[in-house]
């Protein structure tokens, strides 16, 4: 059964709405009857493609600025959601580093600096948390809720097998037990949500861009397929699923 099975309008929020797996979401969403309330979050300023669905969706579609590296930002944003609706139902972070022009995962011990390092933590860990942190009171009700983390299996310390990129496989590793962690608390102070971290696959994003050359075609998905893939998987967590980490096809991996 569906976990919104009894639902008949949801509220969503997706952080990270820009571009990417995050805007796929809200393509998705837009699409599903029962969002009633969906909230888009940016750093800077919406790109194009998102503004121009906020402007066609105007009465479902609210864009929201917020900066997950500053807590200031977060909390504005969740106020502005709270004056308009007293709950939400499905929370999806999907905000993520791993490189820019002048960073690149590291290959080996003597390429660590700590000011990356403390960029991945930055973006991929603590943002997550704060989120968490400031929403609780929207997700402190009655009806079944989730809240789900794009994490990655890279963050997987029981499936490191090849080494390198420490900072980015830390950072999530990071991720995934500051989220475990929160899932027993919301436990009991907000026992109807269900807290997930999810590892979407290879999915052809400017992120994974640059890493692409070896993975199989078989094994680089279309955003709109790991949208869906982790759309179905959201649809069918049960409540001993929280605290979980999960692959793009339902099954669990390892911490």
């Amino acid at each position: 059964m569906s976990v919104f099975a009894e639902l008949e309008a949801l509220n969503v929020l997706v952080v990270g709405a820009n571009r990417g797996i995050g805007l796929g979401f809200v393509q998705k969403l837009l699409g599903e009857h029962r969002v009633k309330h969906l909230y888009a979050t940016y750093r800077l300023t919406p790109t194009p493609q998102l503004q121009n669905l906020a402007d066609q969706q105007n009465d479902r579609l609210q864009l929201l600025s917020m900066d997950i590296t500053d807590e200031v930002t977060i909390a504005q944003a969740i106020t502005t959601i709270r004056q308009q609706v007293d709950r939400l139902h499905l929370v999806i972070y999907t905000v993520g580093f791993l490189h820019t022009d002048e960073i690149q995962p590291e290959k080996s011990l003597q390429q660590i600096q700590p000011e990356v390092l403390l960029r991945y933590f930055q973006v991929n860990s603590i943002g997550a948390i704060l989120l968490a942190k400031h929403l609780l009171p929207l997700l402190k009700h009655g009806d079944r809720s989730v809240f789900a983390s794009i994490s990655a299996k890279v963050g997987s310390i029981g499936d490191n097998q090849l080494g390198g990129w420490y900072g980015y496989r830390a950072s999530k590793a990071a991720l995934n037990m500051l989220m475990h962690t929160a899932a027993i608390e919301y436990g009991r102070k907000a026992p109807k949500v269900i807290l997930v971290m999810l590892h979407p696959g290879t999915t052809d994003t400017e992120l994974s861009q640059p890493f692409q050359r070896n993975v199989p075609p078989e094994k680089l998905f279309p955003i709109e397929r790991t949208v869906s893939q982790l759309l179905t998987v959201i649809d069918q967590l049960q409540p001993e699923d929280t605290g979980q980490f999960f692959n793009w096809d339902g099954s669990r991996l390892p911490w």
